[in-house]
This record gives structure tokens, sequence and C-alpha cells, in this order.
């Protein structure tokens, strides 16, 4: 009864009608959810301060880390793999689809950054091997909707593949889906 109390209220706030984002202003958002790689689901969570270049535009920097079971290939051997994590750093971009006069605010944006590949354990064939850490440059696309001061979000993080000990690679892009929210950005108008 609780989470259909709560869906209610989103869904309430959501249908005023207001604009959040003005020319000038900063807002943070923070989303948590779902992240899914090549070998299993896990959970994401970005923070992201951005500022606004238009009433429709904005430039941010994406701190995040997800967590996911990543698949491995090898030499046709059977791998098995703990969970991966990762950290990633983004510079971002969101571009909204809206008149101003709505607080539905459909969104595509795209970032650039740095992946930090967390160290994990592997065995295949009877031998295993520690990935070590290392950084990867990758990119992320992203599109949803912003209702209110909410944020419904799909994103695919294209991260390359990591070759590791005993001809093993390992695939690191995964998609995530989130729920958010930010603070700041400009006032609530009717």
């Amino acid at each position: 009864m609780k989470k259909l109390v709560l869906f209610g209220a989103i869904i309430a706030l959501g249908l005023t009608n207001v604009n959040a984002q003005e020319k000038g202003k900063i807002r943070v958002g923070l989303d948590l959810g779902y992240s899914g790689g090549s070998g299993g689901g896990g959970v994401l969570v970005n923070i992201e301060p951005k500022y606004n270049i238009s009433d429709n535009m904005n430039v941010g920097l994406r701190l995040g880390a997800a967590a996911f079971a990543r698949s491995l290939e090898g030499n046709g051997a059977e791998v098995d793999l703990d969970v991966a994590t990762n950290g990633n750093y983004l510079a971002t971009f969101d571009y909204y689809f809206n008149n101003g006069n709505s607080s539905l605010a459909p969104y595509l944006g795209a970032g650039l950054g740095i992946y930090s590949l967390a160290k994990a354990n592997f065995s295949s064939a009877g031998t295993s091997a520690t990935v070590r850490a290392e950084n990867e440059f990758g990119g992320m696309v992203r599109g949803g909707v912003e209702i209110g001061k909410f944020r419904l979000g799909v994103e695919y993080n294209i991260v390359p593949k990591t070759d590791l000990d005993a001809g093993v690679s390992s695939k690191n892009s995964y998609l995530g889906v989130s729920l958010g929210f930010y603070v700041g950005g400009g006032k609530w108008k009717k």
C-alpha cells in the first residue's frame, strides 16, 4: 500500500504544470537503478551536477558506480567470474524536447569520459587469475523523461573489452535503467 501511495504522489507532482530548468542555474541529480552487463544484472548509482546552458540544454559531470556480472570470452573453455564493479567519470550533455510550459520533458543525452574497472577473480579449466584494476575511455548514450523534479532514464554505457590473462577477455559495456530526482535548476513555475 505504501508503494502505491508513493507512486500516486509522484504522478500527482509530475502532472502539475511546472518548468524546473532555467538558463544559468545549477542542479544536481541523483539516480538509482538496475545495471545489466553481458553476464547478468546488478545496481547502479549516479550523482550528476549540471549547469543549464539554456532552458532545454545542460552540461554536467556524472560521477557513477555500477556493479554487475560480466561475461568472459576465452579460447573455448568455460569461464567463471565474480561480480564486476566500475566507477565512471563522464562529461555529459542533455537536450530536452519541451516547450518550457510543461512538467513533462523527454530528453536525449550523451557522455564521454573514463571508466575505472575494478579488480575481479576468474577461473577457467582449473586455472585462476586476477583482473587488475584499469581505466578505459568510453561513452554513454541515454534517453528518458523528466516529470517535475523526477527522472526516468535508460542508458547504454559503451566500454571497450578488457584483455585478461590466459587469452580471456571481458565485455564491459552495460545497460542501465534508473529512477532519480534532482534539486536546484530553477524555480517551480505554474
